[in-house]
């Protein structure tokens, strides 16, 4: 048993994505109720997980789209899983960036 099943969440968590990169498509942003404060919640088509978006990705993904995030709904983005400090100690975190250069060409030509 994978120690993050017994805790499931209903976000995505970077053990979930098992070392790898995924390729998604954003489906909505909406605003939840996170530990007490609201923050912008990611949610992908053909999955069930959101992406709590922290600063860091929020600002990666206004970078590619737009800072309007009613703009973002159908683009594409790639997720993936690296180390950061975080409170003076390194942890698991997810990290998003554009599409993958392949997913890109497809569309231009």
């Amino acid at each position: 048993m994978r120690i993050y099943d017994a805790f499931p969440s209903k976000y995505v968590q970077a053990a979930d994505l098992q070392g790898r990169e995924a390729s998604v498509r954003i489906r909505e942003v909406k605003l939840e109720n996170i530990r007490g404060r609201k923050a912008p919640v990611l949610f992908f088509e053909g999955k069930t997980k959101g992406l709590v978006l922290n600063k860091t990705n929020a600002s990666a993904i206004a970078i590619l789209y737009s800072e309007e995030t009613d703009a973002w709904t159908g683009k594409e983005i790639t997720i993936y899983p690296t180390m950061v400090e975080f409170q003076g100690r390194m942890v698991q975190s997810i990290r998003v960036k554009g599409p993958k250069l392949r997913d890109v060409t497809k569309t231009a030509c």
